[in-house]
Protein backbone atom coordinates (compact mmCIF):
# COMPACT_ATOMS: atom_id res chain seq x y z
CA UNK A 1 0.00 0.00 0.00
CA UNK A 2 1.25 3.57 -1.13
CA UNK A 3 2.86 5.57 2.24
CA UNK A 4 0.06 8.57 1.22
CA UNK A 5 -2.93 5.79 1.72
CA UNK A 6 -1.31 4.89 4.97
CA UNK A 7 -1.49 8.43 6.25
CA UNK A 8 -4.60 9.00 4.89
CA UNK A 9 -6.15 6.05 7.40
CA UNK A 10 -4.01 7.60 9.97
CA UNK A 11 -5.93 11.11 9.38
CA UNK A 12 -9.91 9.22 8.82
CA UNK A 13 -9.03 7.78 12.02
CA UNK A 14 -8.52 9.88 14.12
CA UNK A 15 -11.05 12.22 12.60
CA UNK A 16 -13.54 9.69 13.82
CA UNK A 17 -12.62 9.95 16.78
CA UNK A 18 -13.05 13.67 17.23
CA UNK A 19 -16.32 13.12 15.49
CA UNK A 20 -17.42 10.64 17.84
CA UNK A 21 -16.45 12.87 20.44
CA UNK A 22 -18.19 16.41 19.21
CA UNK A 23 -21.42 14.10 19.05
CA UNK A 24 -21.21 12.84 22.64
CA UNK A 25 -20.73 17.04 23.72
CA UNK A 26 -23.26 18.36 21.10
CA UNK A 27 -25.69 20.56 22.74
CA UNK A 28 -28.94 22.53 20.95
CA UNK A 29 -30.17 25.68 21.87
CA UNK A 30 -33.74 26.56 21.56
CA UNK A 31 -35.24 29.54 21.48
CA UNK A 32 -38.78 31.18 21.01
CA UNK A 33 -38.06 34.71 19.11
CA UNK A 34 -40.93 36.03 21.66
CA UNK A 35 -38.88 35.09 24.79
CA UNK A 36 -35.61 36.96 23.34
CA UNK A 37 -34.67 40.35 22.97
CA UNK A 38 -34.80 41.63 19.43
CA UNK A 39 -30.79 42.73 19.20
CA UNK A 40 -29.95 39.18 20.41
CA UNK A 41 -32.18 37.47 18.05
CA UNK A 42 -31.11 40.04 14.95
CA UNK A 43 -27.81 38.76 15.47
CA UNK A 44 -28.47 35.12 15.50
CA UNK A 45 -30.49 35.14 12.62
CA UNK A 46 -27.53 37.14 10.40
CA UNK A 47 -25.18 34.39 12.10
CA UNK A 48 -26.81 31.57 10.75
CA UNK A 49 -28.05 33.02 7.24
CA UNK A 50 -25.48 33.57 5.51
CA UNK A 51 -23.71 34.38 3.13
CA UNK A 52 -26.03 36.82 2.12
CA UNK A 53 -25.76 39.11 -1.50
CA UNK A 54 -25.16 43.05 -1.35
CA UNK A 55 -27.86 45.36 -2.80
CA UNK A 56 -25.62 48.37 -3.11
CA UNK A 57 -29.23 50.49 -3.48
CA UNK A 58 -28.90 54.31 -5.64
CA UNK A 59 -31.71 56.39 -5.34
CA UNK A 60 -32.79 59.94 -5.67
CA UNK A 61 -34.68 62.22 -2.73
CA UNK A 62 -37.28 64.05 -3.24
CA UNK A 63 -35.09 67.34 -4.14
CA UNK A 64 -32.96 64.86 -6.38
CA UNK A 65 -29.95 64.38 -4.03
CA UNK A 66 -28.64 61.25 -5.02
CA UNK A 67 -28.19 58.50 -2.27
CA UNK A 68 -26.48 55.44 -1.76
CA UNK A 69 -26.39 52.16 0.72
CA UNK A 70 -25.81 48.71 0.91
CA UNK A 71 -28.54 46.22 2.20
CA UNK A 72 -27.30 42.45 2.89
CA UNK A 73 -31.52 41.56 3.06
CA UNK A 74 -31.34 40.50 -0.94
CA UNK A 75 -31.98 38.33 -3.86
CA UNK A 76 -33.09 37.82 -7.08
CA UNK A 77 -36.82 36.08 -7.37
CA UNK A 78 -37.69 35.18 -10.65
CA UNK A 79 -36.24 36.30 -14.45
CA UNK A 80 -40.23 36.80 -16.53
CA UNK A 81 -40.37 39.24 -15.20
CA UNK A 82 -36.66 39.90 -13.69
CA UNK A 83 -37.89 40.89 -10.11
CA UNK A 84 -35.23 41.73 -7.46
CA UNK A 85 -36.47 42.39 -3.70
CA UNK A 86 -34.61 44.03 -1.13
CA UNK A 87 -35.47 45.58 2.33
CA UNK A 88 -34.19 48.35 4.06
CA UNK A 89 -35.34 47.43 6.83
CA UNK A 90 -36.91 50.14 10.14
CA UNK A 91 -33.76 50.86 12.35
CA UNK A 92 -33.77 48.76 15.54
CA UNK A 93 -32.27 51.79 17.90
CA UNK A 94 -34.71 54.67 17.14
CA UNK A 95 -36.79 52.59 14.91
CA UNK A 96 -36.70 54.84 11.85
CA UNK A 97 -36.78 54.10 8.35
CA UNK A 98 -33.56 54.31 6.35
CA UNK A 99 -33.24 57.10 3.48
CA UNK A 100 -33.67 54.70 1.22
CA UNK A 101 -36.59 53.39 1.81
CA UNK A 102 -38.40 57.15 2.38
CA UNK A 103 -36.56 58.18 -1.50
CA UNK A 104 -38.36 54.77 -2.93
CA UNK A 105 -41.88 55.62 -1.55
CA UNK A 106 -41.58 59.38 -3.18
CA UNK A 107 -39.55 58.48 -6.47
CA UNK A 108 -40.09 54.30 -7.13
CA UNK A 109 -36.80 53.83 -8.80
CA UNK A 110 -33.87 52.13 -7.72
CA UNK A 111 -30.22 51.38 -9.50
CA UNK A 112 -29.14 48.11 -7.51
CA UNK A 113 -25.43 47.35 -8.12
CA UNK A 114 -23.52 44.21 -7.58
CA UNK A 115 -20.78 44.79 -5.18
CA UNK A 116 -16.92 42.91 -5.58
CA UNK A 117 -14.20 42.60 -3.60
CA UNK A 118 -11.94 45.58 -4.74
CA UNK A 119 -15.28 48.15 -3.69
CA UNK A 120 -16.09 46.08 -0.44
CA UNK A 121 -14.89 49.11 1.84
CA UNK A 122 -16.00 51.60 0.20
CA UNK A 123 -19.46 49.69 0.00
CA UNK A 124 -19.06 49.64 4.01
CA UNK A 125 -18.32 53.04 4.20
CA UNK A 126 -21.56 53.50 2.59
CA UNK A 127 -23.27 52.12 5.29
CA UNK A 128 -22.72 54.74 7.64
CA UNK A 129 -25.77 57.22 8.91
CA UNK A 130 -24.67 60.04 6.96
CA UNK A 131 -27.45 62.94 7.39
CA UNK A 132 -30.50 63.52 4.93
CA UNK A 133 -29.11 64.95 1.51
CA UNK A 134 -25.51 64.16 2.23
CA UNK A 135 -24.15 62.40 -1.79
CA UNK A 136 -22.30 58.86 -0.67
CA UNK A 137 -21.03 58.73 -3.94
CA UNK A 138 -18.51 61.87 -3.13
CA UNK A 139 -18.41 60.79 0.46
CA UNK A 140 -17.19 56.99 -0.24
CA UNK A 141 -15.02 57.96 -3.56
CA UNK A 142 -17.78 56.23 -5.94
CA UNK A 143 -18.51 57.87 -9.69
CA UNK A 144 -21.95 58.46 -10.60
CA UNK A 145 -22.61 56.95 -14.18
CA UNK A 146 -26.32 58.53 -15.88
CA UNK A 147 -29.05 55.87 -16.09
CA UNK A 148 -30.75 54.76 -19.16
CA UNK A 149 -34.31 53.96 -17.75
CA UNK A 150 -34.32 55.01 -14.54
CA UNK A 151 -33.10 58.73 -12.95
CA UNK A 152 -30.81 57.42 -9.82
CA UNK A 153 -27.32 57.25 -10.90
CA UNK A 154 -25.03 53.82 -11.32
CA UNK A 155 -22.06 53.14 -9.54
CA UNK A 156 -19.23 53.31 -12.18
CA UNK A 157 -17.53 50.79 -10.56
CA UNK A 158 -19.65 47.97 -10.26
CA UNK A 159 -19.49 44.36 -12.27
CA UNK A 160 -23.23 44.73 -12.95
CA UNK A 161 -25.40 47.36 -12.33
CA UNK A 162 -29.51 46.92 -12.33
CA UNK A 163 -31.62 49.45 -13.22
CA UNK A 164 -35.15 48.82 -11.77
CA UNK A 165 -38.90 50.10 -11.49
CA UNK A 166 -40.17 49.50 -7.84
CA UNK A 167 -44.13 47.28 -8.57
CA UNK A 168 -44.63 47.12 -4.60
CA UNK A 169 -43.25 48.05 -1.07
CA UNK A 170 -44.41 45.95 1.54
CA UNK A 171 -44.01 46.90 5.13
CA UNK A 172 -43.39 43.57 7.86
CA UNK A 173 -44.08 46.07 10.63
CA UNK A 174 -44.20 48.93 12.30
CA UNK A 175 -41.47 48.27 15.03
CA UNK A 176 -37.86 48.50 15.21
CA UNK A 177 -35.79 46.09 12.92
CA UNK A 178 -39.24 45.34 10.95
CA UNK A 179 -38.17 44.51 7.36
CA UNK A 180 -39.48 46.77 4.02
CA UNK A 181 -39.55 44.55 1.08
CA UNK A 182 -38.86 46.59 -1.95
CA UNK A 183 -39.77 44.05 -4.71
CA UNK A 184 -38.54 45.79 -8.50
CA UNK A 185 -39.24 44.96 -11.91
CA UNK A 186 -35.14 45.34 -13.60
CA UNK A 187 -35.38 47.30 -16.78
CA UNK A 188 -31.75 47.62 -18.01
CA UNK A 189 -28.70 45.19 -17.09
CA UNK A 190 -25.56 46.55 -17.16
CA UNK A 191 -22.14 43.85 -17.07
CA UNK A 192 -18.97 44.20 -17.39
CA UNK A 193 -17.25 42.73 -20.42
CA UNK A 194 -14.31 41.65 -18.44
CA UNK A 195 -15.56 39.66 -15.81
CA UNK A 196 -17.35 37.62 -18.57
CA UNK A 197 -15.85 33.75 -19.94
CA UNK A 198 -15.45 32.64 -23.48
CA UNK A 199 -19.07 31.72 -23.57
CA UNK A 200 -20.25 35.45 -22.32
CA UNK A 201 -21.31 33.92 -19.15
CA UNK A 202 -20.24 35.96 -15.89
CA UNK A 203 -16.84 34.16 -14.11
CA UNK A 204 -17.48 34.01 -10.67
CA UNK A 205 -13.74 33.97 -10.30
CA UNK A 206 -13.53 37.22 -12.58
CA UNK A 207 -16.57 38.94 -10.53
CA UNK A 208 -15.11 38.22 -7.68
CA UNK A 209 -18.37 38.87 -5.61
CA UNK A 210 -18.46 39.35 -1.69
CA UNK A 211 -21.01 38.67 0.60
CA UNK A 212 -22.36 39.23 4.37
CA UNK A 213 -22.62 37.26 7.23
CA UNK A 214 -22.68 37.78 10.98
CA UNK A 215 -21.45 40.73 12.84
CA UNK A 216 -18.57 41.86 10.84
CA UNK A 217 -18.05 38.97 8.78
CA UNK A 218 -17.91 39.04 5.05
CA UNK A 219 -17.36 36.36 2.50
CA UNK A 220 -15.59 36.12 -0.59
CA UNK A 221 -16.85 33.95 -3.44
CA UNK A 222 -13.47 33.31 -5.15
CA UNK A 223 -10.83 31.06 -4.93
CA UNK A 224 -10.55 28.13 -3.03
CA UNK A 225 -14.70 28.93 -1.57
CA UNK A 226 -15.69 28.24 -4.98
CA UNK A 227 -16.77 24.65 -6.29
CA UNK A 228 -19.27 22.79 -8.24
CA UNK A 229 -21.95 20.56 -7.56
CA UNK A 230 -23.99 18.43 -10.42
CA UNK A 231 -26.93 18.95 -10.36
CA UNK A 232 -29.43 16.34 -11.05
CA UNK A 233 -31.58 17.92 -14.07
CA UNK A 234 -30.91 14.98 -16.47
CA UNK A 235 -32.45 11.53 -15.55
CA UNK A 236 -32.77 10.96 -11.17
CA UNK A 237 -30.49 9.15 -8.89
CA UNK A 238 -30.90 6.12 -7.61
CA UNK A 239 -30.72 7.89 -4.06
CA UNK A 240 -28.82 7.50 -1.13
CA UNK A 241 -31.76 4.60 0.05
CA UNK A 242 -30.94 2.31 -2.37
CA UNK A 243 -27.18 2.39 -1.60
CA UNK A 244 -26.20 -0.81 0.52
CA UNK A 245 -26.17 -0.77 4.49
CA UNK A 246 -22.72 -0.35 5.09
CA UNK A 247 -22.70 2.58 3.06
CA UNK A 248 -25.74 4.25 4.13
CA UNK A 249 -24.30 3.78 7.98
CA UNK A 250 -20.84 3.85 7.05
CA UNK A 251 -18.42 5.58 9.84
CA UNK A 252 -15.89 6.94 6.74
CA UNK A 253 -18.69 8.31 4.52
CA UNK A 254 -19.80 11.87 4.80
CA UNK A 255 -23.41 13.28 3.86
CA UNK A 256 -22.15 14.92 0.77
CA UNK A 257 -20.04 11.79 -0.01
CA UNK A 258 -23.36 10.02 0.03
CA UNK A 259 -24.98 12.44 -1.95
CA UNK A 260 -22.66 12.11 -4.86
CA UNK A 261 -23.22 8.42 -4.61
CA UNK A 262 -26.84 8.59 -4.87
CA UNK A 263 -26.21 10.79 -7.66
CA UNK A 264 -25.44 8.21 -9.70
CA UNK A 265 -28.24 7.44 -12.74
CA UNK A 266 -27.04 3.81 -12.08
CA UNK A 267 -25.33 0.41 -10.15
CA UNK A 268 -22.03 -0.84 -11.89
CA UNK A 269 -22.56 -3.78 -13.45
CA UNK A 270 -21.01 -7.30 -11.90
CA UNK A 271 -18.24 -7.29 -14.64
CA UNK A 272 -17.91 -3.52 -13.67
CA UNK A 273 -17.01 -4.56 -9.99
CA UNK A 274 -14.84 -7.55 -10.88
CA UNK A 275 -12.45 -5.41 -12.62
CA UNK A 276 -12.35 -3.13 -10.10
CA UNK A 277 -10.93 -5.64 -8.41
CA UNK A 278 -8.30 -6.12 -10.33
CA UNK A 279 -7.35 -2.56 -9.48
CA UNK A 280 -3.51 -2.49 -7.46
CA UNK A 281 -5.15 -1.26 -4.50
CA UNK A 282 -8.42 -2.31 -3.92
CA UNK A 283 -6.44 -5.72 -4.67
CA UNK A 284 -4.09 -5.32 -1.73
CA UNK A 285 -7.24 -4.49 0.50
CA UNK A 286 -8.74 -8.09 -0.44
CA UNK A 287 -5.56 -9.43 0.06
CA UNK A 288 -4.92 -8.28 3.42
CA UNK A 289 -5.87 -10.57 6.01
CA UNK A 290 -7.50 -7.65 7.98
CA UNK A 291 -11.00 -7.39 10.16
CA UNK A 292 -10.52 -3.57 8.65
CA UNK A 293 -11.26 -4.86 4.69
CA UNK A 294 -14.68 -3.07 4.53
CA UNK A 295 -13.42 -0.12 6.63
CA UNK A 296 -10.42 0.10 4.12
CA UNK A 297 -12.44 -0.42 0.91
CA UNK A 298 -14.17 3.01 2.44
CA UNK A 299 -11.47 5.14 3.16
CA UNK A 300 -10.37 4.07 -0.53
CA UNK A 301 -13.84 5.06 -2.07
CA UNK A 302 -13.42 8.18 -0.53
CA UNK A 303 -10.61 9.23 -2.13
CA UNK A 304 -11.45 8.15 -4.97
CA UNK A 305 -14.89 10.76 -4.75
CA UNK A 306 -12.09 13.07 -3.68
CA UNK A 307 -11.24 12.44 -7.04
CA UNK A 308 -14.38 13.30 -8.49
CA UNK A 309 -14.26 9.24 -9.34
CA UNK A 310 -17.61 8.68 -7.82
CA UNK A 311 -18.41 5.64 -10.70
CA UNK A 312 -15.33 4.05 -9.69
CA UNK A 313 -16.11 4.34 -5.73
CA UNK A 314 -19.16 2.63 -6.25
CA UNK A 315 -17.55 -0.27 -8.04
CA UNK A 316 -15.31 -0.34 -4.41
CA UNK A 317 -17.92 -0.02 -2.46
CA UNK A 318 -20.16 -3.07 -4.26
CA UNK A 319 -16.69 -4.92 -3.79
CA UNK A 320 -17.20 -8.53 -1.56
CA UNK A 321 -14.07 -10.83 -0.66
CA UNK A 322 -14.38 -13.85 -2.55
Amino acid sequence: MEHNFELRTFELRNIELRTLNSELLTMIKHINPKEIPVPELFSLMLGAIGPRPIAFASTLDADGRPNLAPFSFFNFFGANPPILIFSPSRRGRGNTTKHTYDNIKVMPEVVINVVNYKMVQQVSLASSDFPQGVNEFEKVGFTMEASEMVKPFRVKESPVQFECKVLQVIETGDQGAAGNLVICEMVKMHIDESILDKDGKIDPHKIDLVARMGGDYYCRASGDAIFTVEKPLVGVGIGVDALPEHVRFSKILTGNDLGQLGNLKAFPSQTEIEEIKLQPEVKEILEERSNDLERNLHILAQLRIEDEKVEEALRILMVKKD
